[in-house]
């Protein structure tokens, strides 16, 4: 039997309140019985931490996404240390750069990418970092800070920066673009990557695999991703399975 860790799931968003019983119940039944979720903003920080305290197996992470900048403060900035250490965070996230979405100030997320570094750096978790169209920028940052460890998630970038961050001790979290029959270069990524660097994931509800296009993203999807990654290996699903799951375990000390 699987037992595998969905490593990225906003399972906090209102999409899943009217089956989220159900939404639970498929993932377990897929063999995915653990899921980290990752913040976004200040304001969700209570949500995810009520769904944590309600549902096993739920793991949390605090921080400010680049993608929703113009809701965060320093004061949130400020709050955050104590967040982690009182609500029993697993990493920093999701934090990061953006240069995909227009109208994001470059030099703002940077500040908040830094500040959130160090405080990871400082509490010694690790971060789940947002890469968009800032990949060369986030590895030399990561450099930069160093003593960090954690995942990039959703990756998409090319072989060297892969390897790259896997010098830098990170991981890469995979999920539904893998599937896609066009996505080439993920593929080579991911057929020759260390299998210890790898993490699975799904976005929920975003970024559905190939057979889902479309539809409301879920953890139980994750099973695709993981028989997708199998073939594209050459190894077993058991096999994937069993590291990845022992990836995020080591990771996030779940």
């Amino acid at each position: 039997m699987l037992d595998l860790v969905d490593t990225h799931a906003h399972l906090d968003d209102a999409s899943f309140d009217v089956d989220g019983d159900a939404m639970f119940e498929r993932s377990r039944e897929a063999g995915v019985r653990r899921w980290v979720v990752p913040a976004i903003d200040r304001g969700n920080w209570e949500r995810i931490e009520r769904l944590a305290a309600s549902r096993e197996g739920v793991s949390v992470a605090y921080g400010l996404h680049p993608l929703f900048l113009t809701n965060h403060r320093d004061e949130h900035l400020d709050e955050l240390p104590a967040w982690l250490e009182r609500h029993g965070a697993v990493a920093v996230g999701e934090i990061g750069l953006d240069f995909y979405v227009d109208g994001l100030d470059p030099e703002r997320q940077r500040d908040l990418f830094h500040r959130q570094l160090a405080i990871a750096r400082e509490h010694d978790l690790p971060v789940i970092v947002h890469a968009r169209r800032a990949f060369e920028e986030v590895i030399h940052t990561l450099r930069r800070t160093g003593g960090l460890r954690g995942v990039v998630h959703s990756f998409s970038g090319s072989e060297e920066q892969a390897r790259q961050l896997f010098d830098l001790g990170f991981h890469i979290g995979i999920g539904g673009p893998v599937t896609y029959e066009r996505a080439h270069r993920i593929h080579r990524v991911v057929a020759t990557m260390p299998l210890d660097r790898l993490l699975l994931e799904t976005d929920a509800p975003d970024q559905p695999c190939s057979q889902h296009r479309g539809e409301r993203n879920e953890p139980a999807y994750m099973r695709e991703v993981l028989r997708t990654v199998a073939d594209l290996r050459g190894e077993s699903e058991a096999d994937v399975a069993a590291q990845t799951t022992a990836n995020a375990t080591a990771l996030f000390h779940l």
